[in-house]
């Protein structure tokens, strides 16, 4: 049960799930002083991304201005960085050194890209997180790739991220850039983990069809590109990560119960299993009880159930996020087209690029209708 006392709320990052609390907080007037800290006023919705990278959407139709949101919601937003969390004390500790006090908290700062192995490709190399940095830099990437013929654009990671990467780029250089070459590096764990064989099928072929080459070994990164595990060295001018996920550096100098991994750990209601005004959901947590894919699809799903156990009454039962055991991940492919992946049952066209785009801009007009200022 929740603390009737409880009346300082902090969420941490502007994630999916948050945004559940602040449109839940919208609705309904709460004896809550509730602080959101975000290292910025936009939080970029991952499923659209591809398609900005392709030319389908412009920025603002695929990000969402997370203040007014929080003005109607009436939250005070703080951007900054969260810098460490003492749970015992109650406190949050923000990048410049101040320190916060709350009765609850809410973490949804999504995680990491491992770029351990790719460290020595040095300004080469950009990882897909943080989305903003990315996002920033991604047009410089087309403009440069514009000016220079023969320019080749490395993506390591063989997961649906870049998968979908490999495809958008191709898609956006194909169409600006002299004789661009997109590379995809599949590790050996093989082409788009967990999903079915048909859909990996489906993939390697589009991938043959749009001329993207894969390669299925270990990358290290090296400073002209990157060294294969078979012996092959690529050159890159750019190096795109979607590399395996790994949780935000900070949290290991908290108190908060963590898994071998990094993750914190949370239980079916997604609530710290060590501090019970603790709760988390999205990639920054790992459920004690299920394995969670990393994947925005569960911190979307979570967030309702989130936002009814952070603000019910303190006589109110918690209610417990109950995973579906198929995800449908509907992958897009570069121009107006795409993938469907549903347990063992894959299907692909223009008409699965028109679902996929019914169900994002429906998420947008959810959350991102209201006018930036």
């Amino acid at each position: 049960m929740m603390n009737s006392n409880s009346q300082r709320l902090i969420l941490v990052g502007g994630g999916h799930a948050q945004l559940s609390i602040l449109r839940a907080l919208a609705q309904r007037k709460m004896d809550r002083e509730v602080t959101l800290i975000t290292p910025g006023r936009y939080q970029m919705y991952s499923g659209m991304l591809p398609g900005w990278m392709a030319g389908h959407y412009t920025l603002d139709e695929c990000r969402i201005d997370l203040l007014p949101l929080a003005e109607r919601a009436g939250v005070r937003i703080i951007q900054s960085r969260v810098a460490g969390i003492d749970a015992a004390q109650h406190m949050v500790q923000l990048a410049d050194g101040s320190w916060l006090g709350f009765d609850q908290l809410s973490l949804d700062v999504g995680s990491e890209i491992d770029t351990a192995r790719l460290q020595a490709a040095g300004a080469r190399l950009l990882p897909v997180k943080p989305l903003e940095h990315f996002v920033a830099q991604w047009p410089r990437i087309v403009q440069a790739a514009t000016g220079k013929s023969g320019y080749r654009l490395i993506v390591v990671g063989g997961g649906a991220a870049g998968v979908e990467l490999a495809f958008a780029a191709r898609h956006a250089l194909a169409a600006r850039a002299r004789n661009a070459e997109v590379i995809l590096i599949a590790s050996d764990h093989g082409l788009l983990p967990g999903h079915a064989a048909g859909v990996k099928r489906r993939v390697r072929v589009l991938l043959q069809q749009r001329g993207i080459a894969l390669y299925q070994a270990q990358a290290l990164g090296d400073e002209d590109g990157v060294q294969l595990s078979t012996g092959a060295h690529l050159a890159a001018d750019r190096i795109l990560a979607a590399t395996g996920a790994r949780p935000a550096g900070w949290l290991a100098q908290t108190d908060l119960a963590r898994d071998e991994r990094g993750y914190v750990l949370v239980d079916a209601r997604h609530r710290s299993v060590s501090h019970p005004d603790v709760f988390a959901a999205g990639d920054v947590c790992a459920r004690t009880d299920v394995q969670l894919p990393r994947s925005g699809v569960h911190a979307v799903f979570a967030g309702p159930v989130l936002a009814h156990n952070l603000l019910a009454a303190s006589d109110a039962p918690l209610l417990r996020y109950r995973p579906r055991h198929k995800s449908l991940y509907l992958l897009a492919t570069g121009p107006q087209h795409a993938i469907a992946s549903w347990g063992a049952l894959s299907a692909q066209g223009g008409w699965v690029w028109r679902w996929k785009n019914w169900i994002d801009r429906r998420f947008m007009r959810k959350y991102g209708t209201y006018p930036a200022r």
